[in-house]
């Protein structure tokens, strides 16, 4: 205790000292940084109402004047506005002008800043001269209220408190903490005991009886000692549905969300005489449908479940999640032939392996195009249809609806349009085969806002928008403008729900363990591999077949020890590509199987059939390892959920270099997945990797899931949304105040 106080007193009345000498720099600062802000805030108004109010002045429109500058001061920090004549006279002012203020003086013929007390706080006055054609025309005032920087100020020096505080207890226990560690003879038995463990080349060795608590105790301060994510959780905003609905409620107040796919998040299908409930399996419904729930709202997609008809009412809406309802479902309806060209045809055998470099050739017709315009145009006459308001908030999902925001814009043009495009964007080269280039790049930059994964593609995107059409590219900003609209282009990694729904509920990870091994028949004590997707040739199931083949080439020693179970959904098998990928997976898991395989064991279990999300996280928890080998993926949800769904922070997550995740979870075992020797390496080194490595691993990957969850993608976009709203709004304002000006100088005629 004595030697915790020796370091806690000094270093409290230090850092005490530091916080009273700080706290006034800081906030004489603070108060510099918003009066500038505010100063530039009144040469932006200025430069805006310029010409408006000097043509107004001469044209002696007194009550014109009166209104703009009314609408002017609808900003809460704006307080007043004012017209002083040459004379000094206060010819024009707002309602909200100050009784005590006048026509402040101003020196020269540059605008003026002065900061004047008042009982209820101070103000900020700015003195504009104002003219037209040389002639004086008088000074413009404009008020600012500033009481809002000493509310400000009041609460950085609470927070500055508070965070030395903190700041000075973490140092001061972390401090003693290494000194006893010290005491003890900590560097000895560091270098002894985890030399090995930081090489991570070998298993992790038995520590000497004599430093095994030792070790265990700096393995456990080294993981406290990450103050950098420390400090962050400390300040970060935790996105979860209830800070959705309060960012809707107060940055888009009265906001009518309408999202859009092609999939829709909950299936109807009839088997036999009853009708059965089934979540498809769709990253892009995993991601969106928790966020549908914490906004309300509309949800429109294809109807294609053999009894959605039969659940929806007469204007084809449904009331989901069946067990607790928050929003609505709409249901489009396809016929065969839209279907088979809309997304059989130029969605899934023209846009998909074009964006995805697989080494898939892209097919292309002219009828597939004309059945993917049409169903566009469908659906956006469901939008117009759905929207109460004429500035809806519409959600596009993906490469079904290229063409969508440009006709939604058309019929709606105060809407704001978020289109996420969910899978890789091409360079121009690749991009400049497809025949309808032009007409797909112009449907989507008749969005507000354009997201992508990675950056990369962002960078695509536009480098495709430069090389095709004549716009303006800011590429400092990454916009695009294009017929008198800008549209933002930015990355935003998108994720999954923290908590996950499917987590409630499981059982601990060693009953999981018992059960999913008895179900799959399986060895009690065999090593378990996972990989979950759907029969999809970018997903690379074959390859990581042939990896596991190389690893019982290169390791005898797991076989018999080792088996993956690979849950592989089908899908879209009208088309030629995807039933060839199965059948070769299913061609390669035979040979394996038959190569390496023994009475009572297989090195690969493959079961091709759709699970749900709870059977899937319980696989995952069941695992001891993941494998995410895609050839080309945008994100690839499956290993942020393998990582969601270790709360025993266990489990290594192997992971393909070109998925976008891989950007992110840089704690996985990255590889490329068209070198099987790698590959086979990476599982073999994850089979062998200490549990306390394990441990760090999956800890780091756990904190970067649950902090950049799906609330915080959505987040990010609403903000963007909400930010472009405010602007329009602005705009909107001064343009209704000076049309009836405009019109009266064009002489009446419209």
């Amino acid at each position: 205790m004595r030697m915790a106080l020796r370091f806690i007193v000094p270093l409290l009345l230090v850092l005490g000292g530091i916080a009273w000498a700080a706290t006034p720099v800081l906030s004489e600062l603070l108060q510099r940084w918003f009066r500038a802000d505010v100063e530039s805030r009144s040469q932006l108004v200025f430069d805006s109402i310029n010409d408006t109010v000097a043509r107004l002045v001469k044209d002696a429109a007194g009550p014109r004047i009166d209104l703009l500058f009314q609408h002017i001061t609808r900003d809460e920090r704006l307080l007043a506005v004012g017209l002083c004549a040459p004379d000094g006279r206060l010819s024009h002012r707002s309602t909200t002008w100050p009784k005590t203020l006048g026509c402040p003086r101003r020196a020269g013929g540059a605008p003026a800043f002065t900061v004047a007390p008042r009982s209820d706080g101070a103000v900020l006055t700015a003195v504009f001269p104002l003219s037209h054609d040389k002639i004086d025309l008088g000074d413009l005032i404009i008020v600012h209220d500033l009481s809002f920087i000493e509310r400000r100020g009041a609460k950085l020096e609470r927070y500055l408190a508070v965070f030395i505080a903190a700041l000075g207890l973490v140092i001061a226990a972390v401090t003693v903490a290494v000194a006893l560690a010290v005491r003890r003879g900590w560097v000895r038995a560091v270098r002894k005991g985890l030399a090995p463990i930081v090489s991570g080349r070998a298993p992790e060795p038995e520590p000497e009886p004599e430093i095994a608590r030792l070790v265990a105790e700096m393995r456990e301060m080294l993981r406290d000692l990450d103050v950098p994510r420390g400090i962050s959780e400390a300040i970060r905003v935790d996105w979860n549905p209830d800070t959705l609905r309060h960012l809707l409620k107060s940055e888009l107040p009265g906001a009518e969300v309408i999202v859009v796919s092609n999939r829709e998040p909950y299936i109807h299908n009839r088997e036999g005489d009853t009708i059965r409930v089934q979540r498809p399996a769709s990253g892009l419904v995993t991601a969106l449908e928790p966020i549908t729930r914490a906004c309300g709202g509309t949800w429109i997609a294809h109807g294609s479940g053999s009894a959605d008809e039969q659940t929806v009412d007469r204007q084809d809406h449904l009331q989901v999640p069946p067990e607790a309802p928050a929003y609505t479902l709409r249901r489009v309806w396809l016929s065969e032939e839209e279907q088979e060209g809309y997304y059989y045809g130029l969605a899934n055998e023209g846009l998909w392996p074009l964006c995805h470099i697989v080494f898939v050739r892209p097919t292309f017709r002219a009828s597939d195009w004309a059945q993917y315009v049409a169903v566009n145009r469908k659906f956006a006459e469901a939008v117009v249809a759905e929207a109460q308001s004429p500035n809806p908030l519409v959600l596009v999902q993906d490469y079904h609806f290229a063409l969508l925001p440009q006709m939604v814009r058309e019929r709606l043009p105060g809407a704001t349009i978020i289109t996420f495009w969910h899978i890789p964007w091409p360079n121009p080269e690749v991009f400049g085969i497809c025949p309808w280039r032009e007409e797909i790049l112009q449907g989507l930059l008749g969005s507000s806002i354009l997201g992508f994964h990675t950056q990369f593609h962002c960078l695509n995107f536009l480098d495709s928008v430069d090389r095709f059409l004549e716009c303006h590219i800011d590429r400092e900003q990454s916009t695009a403008r294009t017929g008198g609209r800008t549209t933002l282009v930015r990355p935003y990694p998108i994720s999954i729900e923290w908590p996950p729904t499917a987590l409630v509920g499981q059982p601990p990870v060693a009953e999981c363990r018992v059960q999913v091994r008895r179900s799959y028949d399986l060895d009690p004590a065999v090593l378990l591999a996972v990989g979950v997707e759907r029969f999809d040739y970018t997903k690379g199931i074959a390859d990581r077949f042939r990896a596991v083949e190389n690893l019982l080439e290169h390791h005898p020693e797991w076989i018999g020890r080792f088996t993956l179970l690979q849950i592989a959904a089908p899908t879209r098998s009208k088309l030629p590509a995807y039933r060839q990928t199965q059948a070769e997976a299913e061609a390669v898991a035979t040979g394996v199987n038959q190569r390496f395989g023994r009475p009572g064991w297989w090195p690969i279990a493959l079961v091709a059939r759709h699970h749900e999300p709870e059977q899937v996280f319980t696989l995952f928890r069941a695992a001891d390892l993941c494998l995410v080998s895609s050839l080309h993926d945008g994100m690839n949800l499956v290993a942020k959920e393998f990582v969601a769904a270790r709360d025993d922070d266990d489990g290594v997550l192997v992971l393909s270099s070109f998925a976008g995740v891989s950007r992110e979870l840089l704690e996985a075992l990255i590889v490329n997945p068209y070198d099987s020797g790698a590959m086979a390496e990476a599982i073999h080194r994850a089979l062998l990797m200490p549990r306390e490595q394990r441990r760090e691993r999956m800890h780091l990957m756990r904190a970067l899931v649950s902090e950049h969850n799906i609330y915080f993608w959505a987040g990010r976009m609403l903000l963007e949304a909400a930010r472009l709203r405010k602007r329009q709004r602005i705009e909107d304002q001064i343009v209704e105040v000076t049309a009836p000006f405009n019109w009266r100088r064009r002489g009446g005629r419209r």
